[in-house]
C-alpha cells in the first residue's frame, strides 16, 4: 500500500524529458480544479538516494506550484527494473 508523504517541490527533480511535455493550459485547467477541489491524487516520485525524482504528476506539481505551494503530496515508489 502507498502512502503519501509531503515533499518540497523544489527538491524534486523533472527529467529533461519530462519536461518537453508540459501543457501550460493544463497547468492553469489544474489549477483550478486543485482551489476548488483540492489535489485528488498524489503524484509519484523515486528516491535516488540524494534527490527526488518524478515519476509521474508534471502538471499537478507546476499547478501546485503556480498556486504558491512548497509542498505536495507524493507517492515514493521503486524505479522499474528493466
Amino acid at each position: 500500500m502507498l502512502i503519501a508523504r509531503k515533499v518540497v517541490i523544489d527538491d524534486i527533480y523533472i527529467p529533461v524529458g519530462r519536461r518537453n511535455t508540459l501543457h501550460p493550459e493544463t497547468v492553469r485547467v489544474l489549477a483550478e480544479d486543485i482551489l476548488e477541489n483540492g489535489l485528488k491524487a498524489p503524484i509519484r516520485v523515486r528516491h535516488d538516494g540524494k534527490r527526488y525524482i518524478l515519476v509521474e504528476g508534471l502538471h499537478r506539481m507546476e499547478a501546485m506550484k503556480w498556486l504558491g505551494d512548497v509542498e505536495i503530496d507524493a507517492y515514493l515508489v521503486q524505479a522499474q527494473k528493466h
